[in-house]
């Protein structure tokens, strides 16, 4: 069987149990190394093939998989965060279902969501916004024309912008002319959960400087929105005067 597990954002510890249990029984590990810590591979099993995908083509990847299905041996193909987010899994998964090999998913912690712990702070707030968008810039993989930053600005909600730190001055130019006003709240998360994580708040008016001073250039999480600076209302779950399935109001 051939699993695709999320590694997590980087501390070994986030990954999830089953992920961590798959990599220990594991006869086969092809880990991405340019973005897996690899203190994750502790877990492995004595004696484990492990394989570095930084270095190899998707027609490499694959032919160590075939050739684990054939011996019957369980392989793990770990990505960074998790595997639905920018994994590039798609053509791995279409690739192996043509040739009649099982696979499965496990999924992670994405790095949104470990930057949202690392500030910290709520994505989504009553009375601010309900809606987070994870989007990326234009870059060697294109970007629809309805998906430019500047048009999913126009929404005004919560933006996690995923392999942008190098634009972040295009970057700051789009979300301007989107509608975002200069003061609106930007976090910008390098390397998050890692020992060397950096954190860096600003707004749309001094970020790219401070990114530009910091030397921030790969491996960050830009996040944007009003919800980091903003008054909210409280929560009606919790509300004494607001009842539903599991309590009753207490007028």
């Amino acid at each position: 069987m051939i699993y695709f597990v999320g590694a997590g954002p980087g501390d070994p510890e986030l990954i999830t149990i089953k992920g961590a249990k798959l990599l220990q029984e594991a006869d086969v590990v092809i880990y991405t190394g340019s973005l897996v810590n690899p203190k994750i591979l502790n877990y492995c099993k004595p004696g484990a093939e492990i394989y570095n995908s930084a270095t190899m083509t998707r027609e490499e990847i694959l032919a160590i998989m075939r050739r684990a299905h054939l011996k019957q041996l369980t392989v793990v193909r770990l990505h960074t965060g998790d595997p639905a987010l920018y994994g590039a899994i798609q053509e791995q998964m279409d690739a192996l279902m043509s040739q009649n090999i099982p696979f499965k998913v496990v999924p992670g912690v994405s790095s949104f969501l470990a930057a949202a712990a690392a500030i910290p702070h709520e994505l989504t707030l009553p009375g601010v916004t309900q809606t987070v968008i994870l989007t990326r810039m234009e870059g060697r993989t294109p970007v629809p024309e309805q998906e430019k930053l500047k048009e999913l600005a126009r929404h005004q909600c919560t933006m996690c912008i995923f392999l942008s730190v190098h634009q972040i001055e295009r970057l700051v130019e789009e979300l301007l002319a989107g509608g975002y006003s200069p003061q609106t709240p930007v976090l910008v998360i390098e390397k998050v959960s890692w020992p060397e994580e950096r954190l860096l708040r600003g707004t749309l008016a001094d970020i790219a400087e401070q990114v530009k001073n910091a030397g921030i250039t790969r491996t960050a999480l830009v996040l944007v929105g009003d919800v980091f600076n903003s008054s909210y209302q409280l929560s009606r779950l919790y509300d004494p005067h607001f009842d539903h399935s599991y309590r009753n109001s207490r007028k």
